[in-house]
């Protein structure tokens, strides 16, 4: 466009994301933590846990949790999304993950309930979705075994992560 105070237009970039290997997922990770010169560990050491602390699923919630394929699925966003840099915390009723720093701590907690998998969710008031009660996604049986809804509760839970509160 001839006299325009534009720029021209870039032409659009095509092509497909490219998913990193196990070697390169690592490599990043190392370069991150050597950038940032950070000590931080990403898992509490044994040592550092209370004594009534849980660090492990309790059995019916570690069944439904591997059974709705949500542990590969967050291993994955981790991966890809975070290299690695996200801490996963185990309790009785469910799995944490966390990453982030200081005021900008996120994280995406699902927990069993009875039969249910519940996820944590940013807003706080009814969405549109049937199983939302305001607060949390509650996924029944027949939902939670829908690997395709999962990936999708958790891509969201990714884009839209619940921030910490100083009290948490």
């Amino acid at each position: 466009m001839p006299g325009s105070n534009y720029p021209p237009k870039k032409s659009p970039i095509f092509g497909e994301s490219h998913s990193l290997s196990d070697e390169e997922a690592t490599y990043v990770q190392e370069m991150i933590q050597e950038a940032q010169q950070s000590s931080r560990q990403l898992s509490i050491p044994q040592g550092d846990l209370d004594a009534g602390a849980t660090t492990k699923l309790s059995p019916n919630a570690a069944q439904i949790i591997n059974e709705s394929k949500v542990r590969p699925i967050l291993n994955r966003f981790n991966r890809d999304f975070l290299y690695g840099q996200g801490r996963f915390d185990e309790y009785q009723g469910g799995l944490l993950l966390k990453w982030g720093d200081g005021y900008s701590r996120k994280h995406i907690w699902v927990s069993v309930e009875d039969e249910n998998l519940i996820f944590e969710k940013s807003h706080y008031k009814r969405c549109d979705k049937p199983y939302c009660n305001g607060t949390h996604h509650i996924l029944s049986r027949d939902l939670w075994t829908n690997s395709a809804l999962v990936n999708a509760e958790l891509g969201d839970c990714f884009r839209r992560p619940v921030y910490e509160t100083s009290d948490d």
